[in-house]
């Protein structure tokens, strides 16, 4: 755009850090000098009013004392300045200030003086008015079709309308459901005032209208009320524009007609009198500001069009004439006369600079020297790439290339201690008569170079809770050590999936670059559950099998054990601070340990505790050859039970969500019933209305309460569920020997959330995931890799599908299937199939024949390796 730039005709820089708005520019013959020359009168948010009179600037020159006529200090903010026949019993022009509380009218006037520099120019007040409302804008004409001078309508931000009749109020009236003020501007030829009102709509009020409705004083209100006079405010005409509008302007095309201009956020609209659209332009750019006015084509405006982008465009109706570029974005722009020179067009950014420049060209001269061109000698390139490729890799043999990361700016390390704190810092617990204990944990910061607003963020798994979940440091010299300390306890009454926490510290790096460093620690098992008594019968059942001789379940838990347990040194009981207890038993000569409980997802936390304490155990001993694995049912029905309640709750809170939804609906029409019967006039009976209301009410807060009941049960069933889908999986792992990557990819699976919402659910997720694996790594042929899935996930209709997908994976898994996600496996494997294996299913129908096969993993309640091994009596029983 350097060709078409505007022509600088004059210009100026108005105070310093002064800002300015659209309203705060008018051109008009202010003094009444009779010569067509206009004045630049600005007004500024800082109070400022400052009157120009430009001359032509020579080239290498600035702008000359004699051009500003008036700066005076107003003390309050200029929001908009006019100029028009303010003063009766004049047609002299005058000037109207807008500020936000007061509107002042002054007559400007100058005075000859004997030297070049000597005129003078003064401004007197004629009359002001004290508003009671904050304004916001105003507009002028002669309302009403009066001859010979101009009223004045300022709008306040509350969306009131007050109409001055030059140094006397007329009255003031309330826009229906105003919620922020708009653009507002008159309409002489239909005597109307249109305005955009926040439901992004244009709407036009007649004056007439809005001189005989009711007035907004709230004491003439309930007289005229009384006396059964005034009318209610009635728009005219509304057209919804779908956008929020920065400006109005009226341009007459003749004595029939004029047209309405509305500046959009996006589009600019010309309207007829009556609303209708006549033309539409969307602009590629975000306006700033605009400035209709007639074309010298008869029946054509052309408009001005200034945006974000200091481009000042030139349309003729909707065709763009003519592009030019501004130094600075304009928020008013204006077109005057100034010295005989027509057509001025006057911008004003909102740091004030102030422009005056007219249209033209302003072609480079420069020309691009030629440039010598030469041939590519590619051996020589050849010669030079293989040096520079041998270079760098010297460096990387050297070691000098960093091939891991460079040392962390800020270590981070954990700390749990070793036994519970002796005073419980719970708080706010609902676990029942339990008195809930907690545990200390202290995160420890060292840091390599100065760091600023360290932000450290605890996470546990719910129902667990931290007393302080959010800590700032500040690190203003190298190698300072800083520490967090805070407890965790348990605060509902149900059991965490996981006893693992994460401390996450974020940070920017000197450079600014953003970094995150993670640091997991461990809780203690007895911070949720308390040494029990052992149960004899329990619904849940499963073994575990190892490779070494079972070890005392006193040595593995000494935390959990008591005197009176040395004469049973195979069987421990534990008591979960939620009610449930857990029964662990070892064997005396089959190298197995039984966990056995009344509810399937208590299972998960002892049975994960057992292993990793029993890992724990032969690492000190030196044994690095010990394995665990699981050689029984895997438990589908159990965990389908899980599934099928977290989903049921899933579907009862959308119903009831539903039906709080049309309740409200009901009750606020109920609202608006009676609120009309209360404004009517004429008193009318109730008709029950407000027994309706009253139910309706009790109806919405026993549902509110509903859902909110239903919530904190679904986050107990989620919190259960993933409880049992940990231990799926770590079943599947022994049962599958899977490695630490195939088990990441199953827990990635089946563990995608750790939020659970109705927008995007468990269920939902798991299956698409379980899917994507049955149709990539666990696929059979490349016809099922060529299904698609689908990408939007919604609520399904029940949990059959997903069920039939997890005893697909497992079946899949059992012969031979193997878990990955590399794009070098994408190709159909060929699975290690036991003799005689049938071949799995490749389609829905012939999933359905997996319904019988289901049984081959949840057809047995005990949970347990063949033959079943006898109880033995007080609690001695032991795996034979």
């Amino acid at each position: 755009m350097s060709l078409f730039k505007a022509r600088d005709w004059w210009s100026t820089v108005l105070g310093e850090k002064e800002e300015f708005d659209q309203g705060c520019l008018c051109l008009a013959d202010v003094d009444n000098s009779g010569n067509g020359q206009d004045k630049i009168i600005v007004g500024s948010f800082m109070g400022y009013l400052r009157i120009f009179n430009p001359h032509s600037v020579k080239t290498g020159g600035g702008p000359q004392a004699e051009d500003l006529l008036l700066e005076v200090h107003l003390r309050d903010p200029v929001l908009q300045v006019e100029v028009g026949k303010f003063v009766s019993g004049t047609e002299m022009l005058h000037l109207a200030v807008l500020h936000s509380r007061k509107l002042c009218v002054y007559s400007v006037s100058g005075t000859l003086g004997n030297v070049e520099h000597g005129n003078q120019y003064q401004i007197k007040l004629m009359y002001e008015h004290h508003l009671q409302r904050t304004a916001c804008n105003m507009t002028y004409g002669p309302f009403g079709g009066i001859k010979g001078r101009d009223l004045i309508c300022i709008q306040s931000m509350d969306g009131m309308l007050m109409v001055f009749e030059q140094e006397s109020y007329a009255f003031g009236r309330f826009l229906p459901g105003s919620l922020l003020p708009g653009p507002l501007a008159y309409s002489p030829r239909t005597d109307s005032f249109i305005t955009v009102s926040s439901c992004r709509q244009v709407e036009s009020y007649k004056y007439q209208v809005l001189a005989f409705a009711m007035d907004a004083d709230k004491k003439q209100e309930m007289e005229q009320q009384k006396l059964g006079s005034g009318k209610r405010l009635v728009v005219d005409w509304t057209l919804n524009i779908g956008e929020q509008a920065l400006d109005i302007c009226i341009i007459p095309l003749n004595q029939s007609a004029s047209s309405v201009f509305v500046l959009g956020e996006r589009n600019f609209f010309c309207l007829k009198d009556n609303g209708q659209i006549r033309f539409m332009k969307k602009l590629d750019c975000s306006p700033s500001c605009f400035l209709p006015y007639c074309s010298v084509s008869e029946g054509t405006i052309n408009t001005l069009v200034g945006n974000h982008s200091r481009v000042l465009h030139v349309y003729q109706d909707v065709t763009l004439k003519w592009a030019t570029q501004l130094p600075h974005v304009p928020v008013a722009v204006r077109v005057g006369s100034l010295h005989d020179l027509k057509g001025v067009i006057v911008t004003l950014s909102d740091d004030g600079h102030l422009q005056c420049s007219y249209l033209g060209t302003d072609p480079s001269l420069f020309q691009a020297p030629k440039v010598e061109s030469r041939e590519l000698n590619y051996d020589e390139l050849d010669v030079e790439l293989k040096e520079l490729q041998k270079i760098i890799k010297d460096v990387k043999s050297q070691g000098v290339w960093p091939l891991t990361e460079q040392e962390d700016d800020l270590r981070v390390s954990a700390a749990v201690s070793s036994t519970l704190d002796s005073v419980s810092q719970a708080t706010n617990v609902e676990t029942g008569a339990d008195s809930v204990p907690s545990t200390t944990v202290k995160i420890t910061l060292q840091n390599r170079v100065v760091l600023q607003k360290v932000k450290l963020s605890v996470y546990v798994q719910p129902p667990l809770q931290s007393t302080c979940d959010q800590f700032t440091f500040d690190f203003t010299v190298p190698d300072m050590t800083s520490t967090a300390a805070f407890s965790v306890y348990l605060r509902r009454s149900y059991m965490p999936s996981e006893l693992e926490g994460n401390a996450v510290v974020s940070y920017s790096r000197p450079t600014g670059i953003p970094r995150v460093i993670q640091c997991k620690f461990r809780l203690p098992l007895k911070l949720i559950c308390l040494p029990g008594q052992p149960s004899k019968t329990a619904s849940h059942k499963l073994t575990i099998d190892t490779n070494k001789s079972p070890v005392s379940l006193l040595g593995l838990f000494p935390d959990f054990a008591s005197p009176s347990d040395d004469d049973q040194v195979n069987v421990m009981g534990f008591r979960l601070l939620g009610g449930s207890r857990v029964t662990l038993l070892a064997s005396r000569t089959s190298q197995r340990y039984r966990i056995q409980s009344e509810q399937f997802e208590d299972l998960w936390l002892i049975t994960n505790e057992l292993i990793l304490r029993l890992q724990e155990h032969f690492e000190k001993q030196g044994t690095k050859d010990f394995a665990c694995s699981f050689s029984g049912c895997v438990p589908l029905q159990e965990y389908f039970d899980s599934i099928d309640h977290h989903f049921e709750l899933r579907i009862n809170g959308e119903k009831l969500e539903e039906l709080l939804a049309e309740r409200a609906v009901q009750f606020r029409a109920i609202q608006r019933r009676l609120l009309t019967r209360f404004r009517d006039k004429t008193p009318a009976p109730l008709q029950h209305l407000d027994t309706l209301l009253d139910g309706t009410y009790k109806q919405v807060i026993a549902l509110a309460d509903a859902v909110e009941e239903n919530q904190d049960r679904l986050l107990q069933s989620f919190a259960g569920l993933k409880s049992a889908t940990h231990l799926l999986i770590l079943l599947m792992r022994l049962w599958q020997r899977l490695s630490a990557d195939q088990t990441a990819i199953l827990e990635a699976a089946f563990l995608p959330l750790q939020e659970d919402t109705q927008e995007l659910g468990w269920e939902e997720t798991v299956d698409a995931a379980i899917a994507h694996l049955l149709k990539t790594c666990l696929s059979k042929s490349s016809k099922e890799q060529a299904l698609n899935l689908s990408s939007q996930l919604n609520i399904p209709k029940d949990t059959s599908r997903l069920k039939k997908h997890i005893t697909l994976l497992c079946d899949r898994l059992a012969k031979g299937g193997r878990l990955c996600v590399s794009t070098d496996t994408a190709a159909p494997q060929a699975m290690v199939m036991p003799g005689g294996c049938t071949p799995i299913p490749e389609s829905d129908l012939e999933e359905r024949s997996l319904d019988d096969s289901t049984e081959l993993f949840t057809n047995h309640k005990h949970l347990m390796a063949e033959p079943p091994v006898p109880e033995v009596s007080a609690l001695q029983g032991v795996l034979e």
